[in-house]
């Protein structure tokens, strides 16, 4: 099912490390106050992942109530996005980056130089 992407309208990270004891109310509040979001928006998914990079959950309001997906992979990890605390909404392709394990969402690591002086 989280591979397959045709039953999500959007697909939403939450970067950074997000505590996984949280249920269904904590991720939904997350969602409303943190990242100022609607958690109630039918076939929207919001993905967590905590300290370790081998499980993950997914929160979607699917019409009549919340689905609260968790998983965990056996061998490897997720290569979840650690650089902020912000939510970053994901395209098809990213999503299936993300799945496989593969890194999303990286920065640069080359930086403009400093050409106002001769070195």
């Amino acid at each position: 099912m989280l591979k397959d992407l045709t039953c999500f309208r959007e697909v939403y990270i939450a970067c950074g490390k997000t505590d996984l004891r949280k249920g269904i109310d904590g991720l939904a509040m997350l969602v409303k106050e943190q990242f100022r979001l609607d958690p109630f928006q039918k076939d929207v998914l919001f993905l967590f992942c905590g300290t370790k990079q081998d499980r993950f959950k997914g929160l979607v309001w699917d019409g009549d109530g919340f689905l609260l997906l968790y998983k965990r992979i056996e061998a490897g990890r997720i290569q979840w996005p650690r650089n902020s605390s912000e939510v970053e909404k994901l395209t098809r392709d990213d999503y299936r980056m993300l799945m496989d394990g593969f890194a999303i969402l990286q920065t640069s690591t080359i930086k403009v130089p400093d050409c106002t002086r001769i070195a």
